[in-house]
């Protein structure tokens, strides 16, 4: 067993545990690791050809990882990794006896779970995982959709903006970009489903696209309004908000008006679940604009994202199954 180096002994002597290391402690715990590296090994290129020898799947699924937690391009988790003892403890990198991999060794692997659609069978297997520990329940699924922004500005080669993404009015904003479409678990507010599209489609036309099927129930706002009469959506009782504006004219002097806005009060707490992934994606991971260059992607990685946004939200509860309460 190799020994410590000075600078990684010193550092474990300190005596203030930082929010990061607590973080990392936590997800170290929480993250079914070896079921992840699992659905990687069958398509990870093997030891023995010539040349440089390949990393294996374990560490570099957990540079994989930090890249998505702390929203660092290839070469800034580099150098992140030579910065941060706490980062290099994670992925297990002792400099006195080895270096960081490279930001290509990262491209490299990002391109293997691309090119064989590896994210999405990694948001499953985590989702899996959950559906084990009686963390995802079926009875009742929440649609929504976040516009993720885009470069708008064509000032690159091409003298041209992302032909897949597109613009779309928010208000009185223009954004543009993508849209995140995603299907929640109405009781423990996880992600079961993901789907990117250009920020100009209409979310009503990806909602039964984000239904898994089992729920008896469906929660929207008010964009959602008519999915009831798409063949697609089909199944469960759709409860959609009313418009806010109509919402605003109830005359609440009046006993059914006070009975409906009561309706739509329940029905908003329910929504308020699907905030909560978009909340950990674009404020912890500060996921607030696209990486890359077109849908699929992007998409790749939002599963990525979401799938770890669910061991996040789930954290207290897989820290409790583990023998401890969360940190």
């Amino acid at each position: 067993m190799n020994q410590r180096s000075f600078a990684s002994a010193e550092y474990a002597m300190k005596k203030k545990r930082t929010r990061r290391e607590k973080f990392l402690a936590d997800m170290e715990r929480v993250v079914p690791w070896s079921r992840l590296i699992a659905v990687i090994e069958p398509l990870y290129p093997t030891r023995g050809r010539v040349g440089r020898q390949p990393i294996g799947v374990p560490r570099m699924l957990r540079m994989y990882c930090l890249q998505q937690w702390y929203g660092l391009a290839d070469e800034a988790l580099e150098d992140a990794l030579y910065d941060s003892q706490a980062l290099r403890d994670f992925v297990g990198i002792d400099l006195s006896h080895e270096s960081v991999p490279d930001a290509t060794t990262l491209l490299k692997f990002r391109r293997l779970l691309l090119d064989n659609d590896l994210t999405k069978a990694l948001f499953e297997e985590i989702n899996a995982h959950l559906a084990e520990q009686g963390l995802l329940m079926r009875a009742g699924t929440i649609v929504d959709a976040t516009i993720i922004a885009a470069p708008s500005s064509t000032k690159n080669a091409g003298n041209a903006r992302d032909p897949e993404m597109h613009q779309t009015k928010k208000g009185n904003t223009w954004h543009f970009g993508l849209k995140a479409h995603i299907g929640v678990d109405a009781e423990s507010g996880l992600v079961h489903t993901v789907i990117a599209t250009a920020a100009n489609v209409n979310d009503v036309t990806q909602a039964g696209a984000l239904l898994h099927g089992e729920e008896t129930a469906a929660f929207g706002d008010a964009g959602y309004r008519g999915v009831h009469k798409r063949e697609e959506a089909q199944g469960p009782k759709w409860h959609v908000a009313m418009q806010p504006g109509k919402r605003r004219q109830l005359d609440l002097t009046r006993k059914w008006a006070r009975l409906l806005e009561k309706a739509e009060q329940l029905k908003a707490s329910i929504r308020a679940k699907v905030e909560h992934p978009f909340h950990v994606i674009k404020n912890l991971f500060r996921h607030k604009k696209t990486r890359y260059k077109g849908l699929a992607k992007n998409e790749a990685q939002l599963f990525s994202l979401f799938g770890l946004a669910n061991l996040v939200i789930a954290k207290r509860s897989l820290l409790v199954a583990h023998g401890r309460g969360a940190s």
